[in-house]
């Protein structure tokens, strides 16, 4: 179980299990790339990534993917078999992935796919920044609260204001960031 409370489970079985389920439920003979979606702490992802390996290996599945995962992690699933992509939040308010984890990947050669290249929504416009209805799930986020808001309402405006200055939005000049740390 992570932090949220969502069950992970990275074991060989399960793995396989759901890997074959989607096959059949999607009617295709292979998956392109398949994420372990987060780390299970209680599986050594050795274990887990054997397993993927066995996939790959059968046709299963061509290409591995992880989500959510720390440097040594990366580090250690990557010497099982190779990892093409790694799923991380990524965006102008959450850039703590730059100081370990998109450094080992360059090293690795492993792609990274960012979640939440908007900030949950918070760079698509004003609408977030000046108003979050109270039944907003966005109200439970500390990015959304008190101080922390205050601080990223200034981080938008600066943002607003590059788009003014390049006849953009504030979205996409906070897409183009994204984009352009893969320089």
């Amino acid at each position: 179980m992570d932090s949220t409370g969502f069950i992970v489970n990275g074991t060989p079985q399960y793995v396989r299990t759901c890997i074959e389920a989607s096959l059949k439920r999607l009617d295709v003979d292979y998956i392109d790339l398949y994420y372990q979606h987060r780390v299970d702490t209680n599986t050594p992802i050795e274990d887990t990534m054997s397993e993927l390996k066995k996939l790959v290996e059968e046709g299963k599945i061509k290409y591995i993917g992880l989500s959510e995962a720390s440097p040594e992690t990366i580090k250690r699933a990557h010497a099982v078999h190779p990892i093409t992509a790694l799923q991380m939040e990524w965006s102008l308010w959450t850039r703590d992935i730059e100081d370990e984890i998109v450094p080992r990947c360059r090293e690795l050669g492993i792609g990274i796919v960012p979640y939440s290249p908007l900030g949950g929504g918070f760079f698509a416009g004003r609408g977030v920044m000046e108003t979050v209805p109270a039944n907003s799930i966005l109200t439970y986020i500390s990015r959304f609260q008190g101080e922390n808001l205050d601080k990223n309402k200034k981080l938008y405006l600066k943002t607003e204001k590059l788009a003014k200055k390049h006849g953009c939005t504030s979205a996409q000049v906070a897409l183009a960031w994204v984009l352009h740390q893969g320089d």
